[in-house]
C-alpha cells in the first residue's frame, strides 16, 4: 500500500482521529490514549499499530512506559493531495460568485 492510501485508511476510523489529535497536545502513554474510549487495550493497541505502521506516530522507550508521539510528515503528503481540489473549489467559487454578480447586475 502507499504512504498516502496507508494514511487515509488510518484516517477512516474516528478513534484513530480522535488518538492523533489527543498526540498533538504531546506524547502520551497508551494507558492515557486509552481513558477517553470505551474499548479494550488490545483495541487500542490495535489503533495504535495501524496509525504507526502508517507513519503517523511513533512509540518511544522510557524505563517500562512506551510514549506515543504524533508524527505528522505523512499528514504532509495529504495536504499536498487535497491541494489540486482546493484549487478547483476556489476556481469554482469564483465563477459562482461572477455568476451571482452578474445576475444582480441584470436584476437592477
Amino acid at each position: 500500500m502507499d504512504q498516502l492510501s496507508a494514511t487515509f485508511a488510518a484516517l477512516a476510523d474516528p478513534t484513530r482521529r480522535a488518538i492523533l489529535a489527543r498526540l498533538t497536545e504531546g506524547p502520551a502513554t497508551v494507558k492515557e490514549l486509552s481513558e477517553p474510549f470505551d474499548i479494550s487495550g488490545p483495541a487500542i493497541s490495535k489503533h495504535l499499530r495501524v496509525l504507526e505502521k502508517a507513519g503517523l506516530i511513533t512509540r518511544g522507550r522510557e524505563a517500562q512506559w512506551r510514549p506515543c508521539q504524533l508524527d505528522a510528515t505523512p499528514l504532509k503528503e495529504v495536504a499536498v493531495w487535497a491541494e489540486n481540489y482546493r484549487r478547483f473549489w476556489d476556481a469554482s467559487y469564483t465563477r459562482l460568485d461572477a455568476l451571482l454578480t452578474e445576475l444582480k447586475e441584470t436584476e437592477q
